[in-house]
């Protein structure tokens, strides 16, 4: 398979050896908006985009125009995924967005919403959030945070959004987001009681998970159309 990486940083790097262990070719490594022309999009079988929110949905849109399927690690622009679900449709084009592509996050993700589900009828347990990450990241809350976040809410009917503001009302999520050096992603989910504790928590060790998970998913999407997530890679 032949993959074009839009966004070659630190995970654009860790998605080229990825891929290249599992016999795949890197045919475009694009740094800047000028390399992303349509010959050399053109010349892939799938793109994996790991940029910023403010660059994502440019990024998208120029590989809908050239009927190359997207693979979107970048969180932070879904406020405008209703328009690009749109265009996806209207051109027949194929992506698979996810907040966190690691296949233990994912895990975590189902543990999650069914720990919620177990808890709906417990109002004894307040729930918080706490994630960390590097400096660099752009986002606050992470998007892997945020998805955490629906899962419960979804499944708890105390409990119908979520904030950063440590007064927030009881009805929200209380998430405390982290900036630290060298951290690739620390989420962790606290139940409290007066009695005991309960924690969901997932660490991350490197980036490769995340990039393992992306060249699953451009292994998986191409071939497909629509809009997907890790959710349908999963089950």
């Amino acid at each position: 398979m032949k993959i074009a990486i839009i966004g070659y940083g630190k995970m654009g790097k860790e998605v080229e050896a990825i891929a290249l262990e599992r016999d795949h070719s890197i045919v475009l490594k694009a740094t800047t908006k000028e390399e992303l022309s349509d010959e050399n999009l053109q010349c892939a079988d799938v793109a994996i985009e790991f940029t910023s929110p403010s660059t994502a949905v440019d990024n998208i849109n120029r590989c809908f125009d050239v009927n190359l399927p997207i693979v979107v690690g970048t969180t932070g622009w879904l406020d405008q995924l209703e328009t690009v679900t749109t265009s996806c449709q209207d051109k027949s084009q194929a992506l698979i967005h996810a907040s966190n592509f690691s296949i233990g996050v994912n895990i975590l993700f189902e543990m999650n919403e069914k720990l919620a589900q177990l808890m709906n009828n417990r109002p004894m347990y307040e729930i918080e959030m706490e994630e960390i990450h590097h400096t660099e990241k752009k986002d606050a809350p992470s998007g892997t945070a945020i998805s955490l976040a629906n899962g419960i809410s979804n499944n708890m009917d105390r409990k119908s959004g979520w904030s950063l503001d440590a007064d927030a009302p009881e009805s929200e999520i209380k998430i405390s987001a982290l900036r630290e050096a060298h951290v690739p992603g620390t989420h962790t989910i606290r139940y409290s009681s007066d009695i005991d504790e309960i924690e969901l928590k997932h660490t991350a060790k490197g980036r490769k998970g995340f990039a393992m998970g992306a060249v699953v998913a451009a292994e998986w999407i191409v071939g497909r159309t629509g809009i997907f997530t890790m959710k349908d890679l999963m089950s």
